[in-house]
């Protein structure tokens, strides 16, 4: 039996800066259950789908400067929710490590990969071509995720194969790497251990 089966892992985080304050919790082994306000209609549409495709419990409370723009609130987020996963895990003995998965959204098919490996590596390759989603810049969906993986310490990978519209691909992006997440961090029955030959998964 893996040291991690049975255990809790949960991870609280608290961030505040002169720009954002955000409260969240996650607990990766839940159901889906979701308290999401961030301030931003589209994001916490986007985190919603987050937590029920990857199955976490997540609560988010963000207030931010939305009177500037969205980029802060959307990042920090990101980069809180990434601190959470990666403290969640703890030691990740006994994780699957590797997760991925191609999503069909409508006209949209999305390739999201993750290794938990904890060195952090990017490649973003989804581009949208309007600049906005309603109100939302279409260029934060891109760099949530990129806050998400510096924090976590993993490598995120992210194609898309052909789309045209601009909410299939963000809602593609944000369930593929939910489902890809999920699978990366559930527990392997076979794996005893940090999953790695070189005995630990840090940065």
């Amino acid at each position: 039996m893996s040291e991690m089966e049975g255990a809790a892992r949960r991870a609280r985080v608290e961030r505040k800066t002169g720009e954002t304050q955000i409260q969240l919790v996650l607990d990766i082994d839940g159901d889906g259950h979701h308290s999401i306000a961030t301030g931003i209609g589209f994001l916490d549409h986007m985190l919603v789908l987050l937590a029920r495709h990857a199955l976490w419990n997540l609560e988010i409370h963000a207030e931010g400067d939305l009177h500037v723009d969205d980029h802060h609130t959307t990042e920090d987020v990101g980069i809180a929710l990434g601190q959470a996963l990666r403290e969640a895990l703890g030691s990740k003995a006994g994780i699957s490590r590797y997760g991925h998965c191609t999503l069909p959204m409508d006209e949209t098919l999305v390739t999201a990969a993750v290794d938990l490996s904890g060195r952090a590596a990017v490649v973003y390759q989804a581009p949208i071509a309007s600049p906005k989603i309603g109100s939302f810049d279409s260029e934060l969906v891109e760099h949530f995720w990129t806050s998400f993986a510096h924090q976590t310490a993993c490598n995120l990978h992210v194609l898309l194969h052909h789309g045209s519209n601009s909410h299939h691909i963000a809602e593609a992006v944000f369930k593929g790497l939910a489902r890809a997440l999920r699978m990366a961090c559930q527990i392997d029955p076979r794996q005893s251990g940090i999953p790695s030959s070189k005995g630990r998964l840090v940065d």
